[in-house]
């Protein structure tokens, strides 16, 4: 159907409404549906709430990213809540919003009457797109405002303590808090366009409402698989995961910005696609709805396409091989994160400061008793850090078991000496906190060549 519909000899042709009130229109509708509602009212008090409430107990989600530091800093609330975002929350917002926006007039069989009105498949096509994209941006804007908020009021603005065990500033967190959120939004992008082309192949259908969260389900199940390098980073949800890299030092930009760009990618494509479906579709018809073989067509395999590409490209381009855990990565990220925590408790226990070039910190690792060539996720790793005091002749040694996941995050767990990573209590200025050395998190850099030079480790 084209933009402007033919008329009859002898009849005034009528122009179709514009976008802008189309997307008016349309976002009004959006926004009249009780579940949209109830999701902004959620999403703006929801996330302070859990905030505070984390942050007044005594126990504290130390099995998610910065977990562990939510007493200490209120930087950390917003990156606890945009690690549980990632995993649920934004699919399910996608789904719900973008998933239904086209297959709910399939529903009501208010098609012909909504054509009338606009006379332009493709202006309501852009003005749907948009309504629900602004939606989106609401909801996700609730989410970041609403824990950093609760954060900042419940704990305060306090440095945090990044991946590689260094503490950033209350500023530097801030802006890194809020760069994070926003390249989580490219594949949140990238799943609400998916949801359109979901909403747009399957009609009334169920399938095109839950496309979004499935697509999501299955990224995190595949983010569980030991995949190779290039795989992995040419998920569209990477980015999900990536941001991690914000918070160590140097930043890890290239596995976020791959990701970023390969999740607007999958966007435009997955809008485009949904674009073709549509405008090409038979609206005199009312049983037309939809059609298993052109959702085949115009959107699964486009898109297996494009992610074989992806895979192809970066296996090609991505300075990594295999898992990208390698044992001279996980003895350097160890390694560093014990130099920047040991001067942290050094501090806490008002003993003298140590210059991390004389503490020279290095890390022998091994998994599963492979020593040489170590390589891998698995909660099998065991590292034993070395350091030197100034003045000191005897080197010092930690032990440490470490879990390693298949996204490069691991959590370190000090296995004596007690006095150096085992469990007590240290006077902070927000309170007593557990020994800094006793647990920590931290990052392997999956594309990773070379360390930084001022990340160099001796081999231990």
């Amino acid at each position: 159907m084209a933009d402007v519909l033919t008329a009859p000899p002898g009849v005034t042709r009528t122009r179709p409404v514009s976008v802008r009130r189309a997307y008016r229109f349309e976002l009004v509708k959006l926004v009249s549906q009780w579940r949209v509602r109830l999701l902004v009212l959620v999403c703006w008090l929801a996330p302070g709430v859990f905030v505070a409430g984390v942050a007044a107990q005594s126990t504290l989600p130390t099995d998610t990213l910065f977990g562990r530091w939510m007493h200490a800093t209120g930087w950390a609330g917003p990156l606890v809540i945009l690690g549980f975002a990632g995993v649920w929350a934004l699919p399910l917002l996608t789904s719900l919003v973008a998933g239904d926006v086209f297959a709910a007039e399939d529903r009501l069989g208010t098609w012909r009457h909504l054509l009338v009105a606009v006379r332009s498949p493709g202006r309501i096509f852009a003005a749907k797109a948009l309504a629900s994209l602004s939606v989106l941006l609401v909801l996700v804007a609730g989410l970041a405002v609403s824990s950093t908020v609760g954060g900042l009021l419940t704990v305060g603005h306090h440095p945090l303590v990044g991946l590689d065990g260094a503490a950033v500033g209350a500023s530097d967190a801030a802006v890194r808090v809020l760069l994070a959120w926003l390249c989580a939004l490219a594949p949140t992008l990238a799943l609400a366009a998916l949801g359109l082309l979901g909403s747009v192949a399957f009609g009334r259908s169920p399938m095109g409402l839950l496309l979004p969260a499935l697509v999501a389900l299955v990224l995190q199940l595949a983010q569980l698989l030991p995949l190779p390098v290039s795989v992995r980073v040419a998920l569209p949800g990477s980015a999900f995961l990536a941001w991690n890299g914000l918070f160590t030092g140097p930043v890890q930009l290239a596995p976020l910005l791959i990701g970023v760009v390969i999740a607007l990618v999958w966007a435009a494509a997955a809008t485009g696609l949904a674009h073709l479906l549509f405008v090409r579709r038979d609206f005199t018809n009312p049983t037309d709805d939809a059609s298993g073989r052109r959702a085949l067509t115009f959107g699964a395999l486009p898109l297996a396409g494009l992610l074989a590409v992806s895979v192809a490209a970066l296996g090609l381009a991505a300075p990594a091989e295999g898992s990208g855990i390698t044992q001279e990565k996980v003895q350097r990220s160890v390694a560093t994160a014990f130099g920047h925590l040991y001067r942290t408790q050094a501090d806490e226990l008002h003993r003298p400061a140590v210059d991390e070039d004389a503490l020279r910190p290095s890390a022998a690792c091994t998994k599963a008793g492979v020593g040489d060539g170590a390589e891998g996720a698995g909660n099998d790793w065991r590292c034993v850090v070395s350091w030197h005091l100034p003045d000191v002749e005897a080197t010092g040694q930690a032990v440490y078991q470490l879990d390693v996941t298949s996204d490069g995050r691991f959590v370190a767990d000090g296995d004596g000496p007690k006095e150096v990573n085992g469990y007590f209590l240290v006077h902070t200025s927000t309170g007593d906190a557990p020994n800094p050395l006793w647990q920590f998190d931290g990052t392997v850099e999956l594309l990773s060549a070379t360390p930084h030079p001022l990340n160099k480790v001796p081999k231990g």
